[in-house]
């Protein structure tokens, strides 16, 4: 009879303690990036199941799909796993949900190895770029596999169309008249990949260069964090730059974005009148609050990317996609 693989076995095959393996698969954010590879490489080589998939074991008819992204790093993420139960909630799938630290957060930002072995029907990756040699294992396994709001070669996406967001954005702000522009992102601590913050600015600039807006109008801003007291520290250095005209603020999420506002709204800065803001992603929640933002479609493509891993389980094969969304303006009072 084969031996139940449990935590002291990964702790004793990573060279960790008990405490390190449950903070990999329970808190990952407490572990440094090292060791959490060395963690899940451990666990993938033992088969070991963490707890809340542990029943995936057992006979059942219905089938088990995992979802992995940055849950707690980012709101939008919740959202889009709403499009993902829309599909499988009906599908007699149990749906288990693994979080993954910010890709720009993390020193090691590629996903290396899954927190989970066996069991599982198929797989829903977002918002975290894939390690090649993972990539490999999992088409070895032959777990079909999604990514939403990430690529790989070899696997399907759901991705958002960065460049239009871009010039939806600068096409409002130089239509409400600012004549300095800032992009706030929260940076990244490994250069291992471009990062959504690196294209966005990228294509933001590119917009209003072709635009006629001079390099030297366009000042990115990094914050220390994603947070909103991240945010509201960036409101600080735009404050400055206000002094000498009207600033349009493109923020890379809505939660800087809120950070800005707050900022600037303690120091008593004019909103929209003298600095406007604008966020990205959207929702109704943040809409509501009066937020202009770049709204994606987010349970839209997590329904997406559900229903192309659906038919991949179905039929076991088809062709590879890039499925391309395009975001609109959510215009608040903001700007």
């Amino acid at each position: 009879m084969t031996r139940a693989v449990t935590i002291k076995h990964v702790a004793e095959e990573a060279q960790v303690s008990i405490a390190t393996v449950s903070n990999t698969m329970n808190r990952p954010a407490r572990v440094a990036a090292e060791t959490r590879v060395r963690v899940l490489e451990a666990a993938d080589r033992l088969g070991y199941v963490p707890h809340a998939a542990f029943n995936a074991n057992a006979p059942t008819s219905r089938k088990r799909l995992g979802v992995i992204a940055p849950f707690r790093a980012y709101p939008s993420y919740a959202m889009r796993l709403n499009g993902i139960l829309e599909v499988f909630g009906a599908d007699r799938t149990d749906i288990v949900v693994f979080d993954h630290p910010s890709a720009s957060r993390s020193p090691s930002p590629r996903l290396a190895s899954l927190p989970f072995t066996g069991a599982f029907s198929g797989l829903v990756i977002m918002g975290i770029p894939v390690d090649t040699g993972l990539g490999e294992r999992i088409l070895d396994r032959e777990l079909p596999t999604v990514l939403v709001d990430s690529t790989h070669p070899r696997f399907s996406s759901v991705v958002l169309d960065e460049e239009h967001g871009t010039r939806i954005a600068a096409d409002h702000l130089l239509a409400r008249g600012f004549e300095r522009f800032v992009y706030v992102t929260e940076g990244q601590v490994s250069n291992d990949y471009i990062s959504q913050g690196k294209r966005r600015l990228s294509g933001f600039k590119r917009a209003l260069a072709e635009r006629g807006v001079p390099e030297e109008r366009v000042q990115p801003i990094t914050a220390r964090s994603g947070d909103v007291m991240a945010g509201r520290a960036a409101a600080e250095v735009i404050q400055t730059l206000a002094r000498d005209g009207r600033v349009g603020v493109l923020a890379g999420h809505d939660t800087l974005a809120a950070g800005i506002l707050a900022g600037l709204r303690d120091a008593g800065m004019p909103v929209p009148e003298r600095v406007g803001v604008m966020g990205w992603d959207g929702g109704d929640v943040v809409e509501a609050l009066g937020l202009t933002t770049v709204r994606q479609p987010l349970t839209e493509s997590g329904r997406l990317g559900a229903e192309r891993l659906l038919a991949t389980m179905r039929d076991g094969s088809g062709p590879l996609e890039r499925i391309l969304l395009a975001p609109m303006l959510a215009e608040g009072v903001t700007t």
